[in-house]
């Protein structure tokens, strides 16, 4: 019997992840409660030796003349068949059998493992997800909910739900899919822990591009900004600290392999990969590529709005399908932009976003 516990408990942490000792902790936390239940005694004491298979019970109990609590005294004639030493008034270990515990004490103690087994994952999944808090996962989809759309995950031997609004609008994802995900927050409820992954957040196409530009790993370009529309368009701002690198010529790679290659992981998004600068005119006119900018005014009062001037041809292009390609510029830069044609009037033909 000690032999299968202990192979059951190997098997726990193989296949759940559940370290033996945290659920020997819980086994013997059952196993009193079961003494207590049984016996009306919880002064036991539980030997347990994993290298040895050795898993024994005693319950200690006074030695005594008469009898009055048969859970927590012994006859001083059998207990010195235990300790010959004994005397009336001290103690002896009495090895039980678990198998005498009560129906009703057997089922708590059975609840306590389980809930030890929950508990372990719980702290195991915890501790998984913190190490990968804000870093991108890779996964496999195991189950679709196909009343909410949902996606049930396996990372590493967790478990993860993708909610449907945090997969990519149009993207049709299987059973067996390997999927990248962004691990965007982790904490702890009082149903458990709280693991928020997704495929919509921008950081996963600023993870993306630092495990695919060396220059972003090591620190020469440095990602700035990004903004993105999940499953349409993403502006990503970045910087070279070197001025031998180019920094957009780094992350578009030879014949633009770096880019295309996370283009195919997001599904064919696509990705403006634009220059950012600290002056806020050149920034702007940069993030509002690929429409040709004449002239950015910021605004007199000093608030965060200017007005942006571009080719009558070039209108459109700016503004994007929508109104998008602007959308997403005001959102790189943090500035509310006003675009209007180089022919209209001052007061006329503009686009604010």
């Amino acid at each position: 019997m000690n032999s299968e516990i202990f192979e059951a408990l190997g098997m726990l942490e193989k296949e759940r992840g559940i370290p033996v000792d945290f659920m020997v902790d819980r086994i013997k936390k059952a196993i009193v409660t079961a003494c207590k239940s049984s016996y009306g005694n919880d002064d036991c004491v539980i030997n347990i030796d994993q290298a040895k298979g050795i898993f024994d019970v005693y319950l200690n109990k006074t030695v005594v003349d008469d009898i009055e609590d048969k859970g927590r005294e012994i006859l001083l004639e059998d207990a010195r068949s235990i300790d010959p030493t004994a005397e009336t008034g001290g103690k002896v270990a009495v090895m039980l059998d678990t198998k005498e515990f009560g129906r009703i004490a057997a089922q708590t103690a059975r609840n306590i493992i389980r809930q030890g087994i929950r508990d372990g994952e719980r702290e195991r999944m915890l501790k998984e997800f913190e190490s990968k808090h804000q870093e991108i996962v890779d996964a496999v989809v195991e189950r679709l909910d196909p009343r909410t759309g949902a996606a049930s995950l396996t990372i590493g031997k967790a478990e993860a739900l993708l909610l449907k609004q945090e997969q990519v609008p149009g993207e049709k994802i299987n059973v067996g899919d390997h999927i990248k995900v962004y691990v965007a927050d982790v904490k702890e409820t009082e149903r458990g822990p709280k693991v928020i992954i997704s495929r919509v957040h921008p950081d996963l196409v600023k993870r993306l591009f630092e495990s695919e530009v060396p220059e972003i790993y090591d620190g020469t370009v440095e990602i700035k900004a990004v903004s993105r529309e999940a499953g349409s368009r993403t502006k990503i701002a970045v910087v070279s600290h070197n001025q031998d690198v180019d920094a957009v010529g780094s992350c578009i790679g030879a014949r633009g392999a770096r880019v295309n290659r996370i283009v195919d992981e997001l599904g064919g998004e696509k990705i403006d990969i634009v220059e950012y600068s600290d002056d806020p005119q050149k920034f702007i006119a940069s993030a509002l590529s690929p429409a040709d900018v004449l002239s950015v005014e910021p605004a007199a009062d000093g608030s965060r709005v200017c007005r942006v001037v571009v080719p009558d041809n070039q209108l459109s292009l700016a503004i994007g399908n929508k109104g998008q390609n602007a959308r997403l510029a005001a959102r790189l830069t943090g500035w509310k932009i006003d675009i209007k044609p180089e022919s209209a009037p001052s007061d006329e033909g503009r686009a604010e976003i």
